[in-house]
């Protein structure tokens, strides 16, 4: 049977997450937001919208809470059919990479002496850093075929800010890479006397990459995360 490349449902049951992000999960959907943000999507689905990725929580399923030690933060999912999932900035193996991946890959390359990825397979799927420790979250976790940010401010965004939060308020030390003004504004959710790494630059877009305050091509935060990583012991 084929897997899916995009929402089939909109029911979390659906949707599996590891363990450590169950209460949380289940809490949201069963507030306000998250009913209304279910019965949004699944009118649209009804309306014959073509909505990506198939799995909206796979970062939360990928990367337990207790196992996460990098934060990279997305805005929303790849909106072409085939590409997005469920992990920002990943696109499934044997897709074509993104400016802003192909830009992740240059700086990796630059920074560490890290090889570009095989294609077809990995290419430029991520998910070998979610088994790792990278949780690769977007603040909002579905879209609309074609239509970037077609559901944004429907509810993604509180269940994702509280998983920032989560990450943030453990004992534990985290790497968060905040690229671009998108995610740079989730700052505030991070508290500033755990010990967390925060690295800002520019979005990899190569709009913004190579361009002033904080070019993202240059930024050695993947360095900076490795020592960050090793300093601490994992």
């Amino acid at each position: 049977m084929p897997v899916p490349v995009q929402l089939m449902s909109a029911q979390p049951a659906d949707w599996p997450v590891a363990d450590g992000w169950a209460a949380l999960v289940r809490a949201f959907f069963e507030g306000e937001r998250g009913r209304g943000l279910l019965d949004f999507l699944g009118q649209r689905l009804a309306a014959g919208a073509a909505i990506f990725p198939p799995q909206p929580l796979r970062a939360l399923q990928l990367t337990a809470p207790e196992a996460v030690r990098v934060v990279i933060l997305g805005q929303d999912p790849y909106h072409g059919r085939g590409q997005a999932e469920g992990l920002a900035f990943s696109v499934a193996p044997g897709v074509p990479l993104p400016p802003s991946l192909r830009n992740i890959f240059k700086e990796l390359q630059r920074d560490l002496a890290t090889p570009w990825p095989a294609f077809p397979a990995p290419g430029g799927s991520l998910a070998h850093w979610a088994g790792h420790g990278v949780l690769l979250l977007n603040t909002c976790l579905t879209v609309e075929e074609g239509q970037p940010a077609s559901h944004a401010d429907k509810g993604w965004e509180l269940l994702t800010d509280a998983v920032i939060r989560h990450v943030a308020e453990g004992e534990r030390p985290v790497v968060f890479m905040l690229w671009g003004s998108h995610a740079q504004a989730k700052r505030a959710l991070i508290p500033v006397d755990r010990g967390h790494l925060v690295l800002c630059a520019n979005h990899p877009s190569p709009l913004s990459a190579l361009r002033p305050p904080v070019p993202f091509i240059g930024c050695g935060h993947f360095g900076k995360a490795r020592a960050f990583r090793q300093q601490h012991g994992y």
